[in-house]
This record gives C-alpha cells, structure tokens and sequence, in this order.
C-alpha cells in the first residue's frame, strides 16, 4: 500500500468511528435531552455511579458540548441533504458534491476534536473504576447506519 492509500483509509476509520460515537451520542441526546447544569442524574450518570460533586461537574461540562452536538449535527444534516440533492439532479456538478462532501468532513473532524476534548475532560472528572466503564460503553457496537439500514428494507 502507498502512503496516501494508507493515510486515505486512517482518515475513513477516524470518519466511520466518529459517526459511531457521534450516532451514540446523538441517540443519548434524543432520549435524555440536554443535560441541565442543575446536575440531575441521567441514565449514563447513574449507570457511572457518579457521586454529588461529580455529577455536577458532569454537567458542567457536558451541557455545552451536548448542545455543540446537536448544533453540528443539525448542520451536517443540512449538508448530507444538499449532498444528496446534488448527487441526483438533473444536471449533476461535481464541483457542488465535493464542496458538501468537503464541508460535512471538516464538521465531522470539528466533532471528532471536540469529543476527544470532552473524553479528556470526563476523564478527569472520573474515578478509574468509572472511566473503564463508560470506555466499555463506548467500544460497544451501535447497530446498522441509516444508509444500511434504508437498504436493508
């Protein structure tokens, strides 16, 4: 494999793990909402254990980038739809699909830093016992993407 090859494919698995950790937590932020600084537990902050001072750092920390999330996938949605449109119009210009595709990568690599920042952050907030815990939640499978599962029907 060339170098190019092999730094093409690094980039496509940092892009598919980010959409999985992105999807998961995108599904947490559809269930729970987003989490109050008032630090009221959630389902993932009592499965953590997390004591009273804990919790509220969690939310602290976790609200603004939650609401960055959801912001950020709202716009990336916003991009896979103009994606879409333009990889099925009449006429088809490849200029307009590498733009989107261009700009719904570097919001993926924005997410992608700014969930490493978070985990970095959360890490410090966690005991170890509670850090390989929610490691473990996040090395778990989420299931079939939307595309896959649109084919899959």
């Amino acid at each position: 494999m060339t170098q190019s090859t092999l730094r093409n494919a690094l980039v496509l698995s940092l892009l598919v793990n980010l959409g999985i950790i992105v999807t998961a937590g995108w599904q947490k932020l559809q269930h729970d909402g987003l989490p109050m600084p008032s630090g009221a537990p959630t389902e993932l902050s009592r499965h953590l254990q997390l004591s009273t001072s804990q919790l509220q750092r969690w939310h602290d920390a976790e609200a603004p980038f939650l609401a960055f999330l959801h912001d950020s996938n709202s716009a990336i949605g916003e991009h896979r739809n103009r994606l879409i449109e333009a990889i099925f119009a009449e006429q088809l210009d490849r200029a307009a699909i590498n733009a989107e595709q261009l700009r719904i990568a570097e919001l993926q690599n924005e997410q992608q830093r700014l969930l490493i920042e978070q985990l970095l952050l959360e890490r410090e907030i966690l005991e170890p016992q509670q850090r390989e815990k929610l490691a473990l939640l996040l090395m778990q499978p989420i299931g079939a993407g939307t595309i896959e599962q649109l084919h899959r029907q």
